[in-house]
């Protein structure tokens, strides 16, 4: 990922989790129903999301384990569906269980993860002695540190929690676990933050013209 590895060779993790702001403690909203966390949720209670998240992350880690059949790709689609939880909420009518909405979720988001892997062309890789070259080029050096720059302003751009979420992923390759832990929040919402803060990074690199930082 390009963008984890500008976050490691600038050398701005300690600097961005000081300037990070003082982690909130949440209260625990665990004796709510499903019904009234999702009602809470969607009128904007990120509290309520949050415990929400953290009900069912583990079923969610588990449905797609057992759907894909990579470890790592189990991982996306679980990520990739808590993300989903995040933005489509407001589509859920309660016409069902909200688990048998989020089952139906986790399941399409396996079968389109899938699809996608299959379509997706192989990249060759590069051999050491090329990587090598890279790293000595003076042109290649000039790239890295304008990325750099613009990745720095892109971090500035992003919320104190995504910026601390992003950090500790990329430059310090903490598990989601991990960074629930050290921020004080459900393992849900820190891949919610890391998520939404390498979207919002991959649009400003594109923006300055750096290209699309791959994840």
């Amino acid at each position: 990922m390009q963008t984890t590895a500008a976050v490691q060779s600038a050398g701005l993790a300690p600097r961005l989790i000081e300037q990070s702001v003082s982690l909130p403690r949440l209260p625990s909203y665990r004796g709510l129903s499903d019904i009234a966390l999702v009602a809470r949720a969607r009128e904007g209670d990120g509290r309520a999301l949050d415990a929400l998240l953290e009900r069912y992350t583990p079923r969610v880690n588990r449905l797609a384990a057992n759907l894909m059949g990579d470890i790592e790709d189990a991982r996306d689609a679980a990520q990739e569906s808590l993300v989903k939880v995040c933005t489509r909420l407001r589509q859920f009518r309660g016409d069902a269980q909200f688990a048998t909405w989020l089952h139906r979720l986790v399941v399409n988001t396996c079968h389109d993860l899938t699809a996608r892997k299959r379509a997706r062309p192989s990249e060759p890789l590069l051999l050491r002695d090329e990587l090598a070259d890279e790293e000595t080029d003076p042109s290649r050096l000039a790239m890295l540190s304008d990325l750099r720059r613009e990745l720095a302003d892109g971090l500035s751009r992003l919320s104190a929690d995504q910026r601390l979420a992003v950090v500790l992923r990329d430059a310090f390759d903490l598990s989601y676990e991990d960074i629930a832990r050290f921020a004080r929040m459900p393992v849900g919402t820190a891949k919610c933050y890391v998520h939404r803060g390498h979207t919002r990074l991959r649009a400003r690199l594109e923006e300055l013209g750096g290209g699309p930082a791959a994840t």
